[in-house]
């Protein structure tokens, strides 16, 4: 039987580990950020006020979905929040993408603490804090809209990114391969998290997306000899093709 919690038939579990449900929690917030920001167009679109009451899922595998609540009662997993589509005309946009941020952020937090209600509480503990070391989806959305000019200015030159900053034996050096401020806004395609000129970081030539280097398993050595970086969602994307 396909899971829920899976995107309605990608694959079974469910995680039990607090690893193992920090990364379902990183990835559905992965997808709910995309929706809400480079894929907002599109989110916006289909959210129509004339349609049933409809929520904004995020799967684990990346992938979201505006979609009619589940119909089973008692449903398998937290539902998020009912009928998002209702206020989209009759509020500011911007408003709008930050009312449906906290409510995502309320459901990403009740999923992930399901999952973990058979964890005891040192592992509940520690869950937390991985999930409290990102940014909350409200966040990142708040400011997104503002960031978005910056964001793609960063990303003129096309292709793969060159460490602003290389840890060298364990130390930053001093050198700079471009002006920390191109970046300041950036965005992670993964996991949200904000720019920063201490961490390595890679462009996708195909989406045109930013990384983290540690997100997409990218080291400053490997990135020397790609070239031409594909992310893991358009590296998929043309697999299926």
């Amino acid at each position: 039987m396909a899971d829920a919690a899976s995107g309605r038939g990608h694959f079974v579990y469910p995680p039990r580990s607090a690893e193992d449900i920090f990364k379902d929690y990183r990835a559905r917030r992965s997808a709910i950020l995309r929706a809400l920001t480079h894929e907002v167009e599109d989110f916006y679109a289909q959210c129509d006020p004339d349609k049933e009451n409809l929520c904004l899922y995020g799967y684990a595998n990346e992938a979201w979905e505006v979609a009619l609540p589940a119909e089973e009662v008692p449903t398998e997993l937290p539902e998020p929040a009912l009928g998002i589509n209702f206020a989209r005309d009759g509020m500011n946009r911007r408003d709008w993408l930050a009312l449906v941020a906290v409510h995502s952020d309320s459901w990403l937090l009740s999923v992930a603490f399901y999952y973990a209600a058979r964890l005891n509480r040192n592992d509940r503990k520690r869950l937390f804090g991985m999930i409290n070391e990102l940014q909350t989806v409200f966040e990142v959305v708040s400011g997104a809209r503002q960031q978005q000019s910056k964001e793609r200015s960063s990303m003129d030159n096309g292709g793969r990114a060159k460490p602003v900053k290389i840890e060298n034996n364990g130390k930053v050096t001093d050198e700079a391969y471009e002006d920390d401020s191109d970046h300041g806004e950036t965005l992670c395609g993964t996991c949200g998290g904000i720019y920063n000129a201490d961490e390595f970081w890679i462009g996708c030539d195909m989406c045109e997306r930013w990384y983290h280097g540690k997100c997409v398993k990218i080291t400053p050595a490997k990135a020397e000899s790609i070239k031409h970086y594909k992310c893991p969602s358009c590296s998929s994307k043309r697999a299926r093709q």
